[in-house]
């Protein structure tokens, strides 16, 4: 039987792209997912493309709003008893300005979403999987390249990317008394929403405009899908999956 029969996972930023592909990737290897996004609507059309008899359950949460998070594991734990994976993933961006062009409220909004919210569900996460039984279960962090190097005029992204590094090693090693183990998934160009104006071209370290190569969001997916797979007792840490052609390796 596969492992991950009648386990239950969380993704966040569910709505679309990777969070879709993921959710969806889980389903099909039988798990049950909860969705959670800001649209409802978008969920919801997550939740209609799943495989005939998989459990979907839309759940429309603001991951920087705590009483909204508090309320989602609740209704986790109402509805399934237990989380077995949570997938970080909701996040945004900022325009590609100038540190100093920046608005303050738009650094404050890049820093809720990716790295307030990150921390709210991980929070509701590792409490919850401290208390069940058996208890347990995995973190999987949405890092990015940007976890590692930056795009220009990037400081609102790449700075709270860098900090979901330091959350998943300090979750890691939290985790461990408690069989919670976390790892990171850093990602590179999946074909997205997100990712169609780099067709057109995206701002290099030279400054020049360049177009960049993308891979299909399902090489993503099945990334996640086997992390989530291992046993309790052995982690992936970093995994980093990216369109082999990016510059990335070399960037600048």
């Amino acid at each position: 039987m596969d492992q991950s029969t009648h386990k239950i996972a969380l993704v966040t930023g569910a709505g679309s792209g990777i969070g879709r592909a993921t959710a969806l990737a889980l389903a099909g290897a039988g798990w049950s997912v909860v969705l959670a996004g800001r649209r409802a609507a978008e969920l919801e059309a997550t939740a209609a493309a799943g495989p005939s008899g998989a459990t979907l359950l839309p759940v429309p949460t603001d991951v920087t709003d705590p009483a909204a998070v508090d309320a989602l594991f609740a209704t986790i734990e109402r509805r399934f008893g237990r989380l077995d994976l949570l997938f970080n993933n909701a996040g945004r961006g900022s325009a590609p300005v100038p540190i100093d062009e920046l608005p303050v409220a738009d650094w404050l909004a890049v820093v809720a979403v990716n790295l307030t919210g990150a921390y709210l569900c991980a929070r509701g996460a590792f409490g919850l999987m401290r208390r069940q039984e058996p208890r347990g279960g995995r973190i999987i962090n949405n890092g990015s390249i940007s976890a590692h190097t930056p795009r220009p005029f990037s400081a609102p992204y790449t700075a709270t990317k860098h900090a979901i590094t330091g959350l998943t090693k300090s979750l890691s090693l939290d985790g461990r008394a408690f069989d919670i183990v976390a790892g990171q998934i850093d990602i590179g160009n999946a074909a997205t929403e997100m990712t169609e104006r780099m067709k057109g071209g995206v701002l290099q370290a030279d400054g020049r405009l360049a177009p960049e190569p993308t891979m299909d969001v399902r090489h993503v997916a099945d990334a996640i899908v086997h992390m989530a797979s291992l046993p309790l007792d052995a982690n992936i840490l970093f995994l980093t999956v990216m369109a082999n052609k990016m510059p990335f390796v070399g960037r600048g």
